[in-house]
């Protein structure tokens, strides 16, 4: 346990930090899971469609800290790769 004032309230950020994260991680593997499971079916325009709220749930996750900038833009370019495989 924290013996100052402010290492509390450290404490409390970021156990508020750790909550809001892992809420913004769940909502990512959701979406990206959605458009993997359509690819995996074969149904590329459902993944084509699925794509863009993953893109933005990733890129939004990024500009608030959950994830870094680098694993956003690599999982996107990844995905985005994977629809335009399936689609040719």
């Amino acid at each position: 346990m924290p013996n100052h004032k402010s290492a509390e309230k450290r404490m409390r950020q970021s156990e508020n930090r750790r909550l809001r994260n892992q809420v913004q991680k769940s909502k990512i593997r959701n979406t990206v899971k959605a458009v993997r499971d359509a690819l995996e079916s074969g149904d590329t325009a459902a993944a084509g469609e699925a794509l863009p709220a993953a893109i933005s749930r990733l890129y939004r996750a990024a500009a608030k800290g959950a994830i870094p900038q680098a694993r956003a833009n690599r999982v996107v370019s990844r995905l985005n790769k994977a629809v335009n495989r399936g689609s040719n």
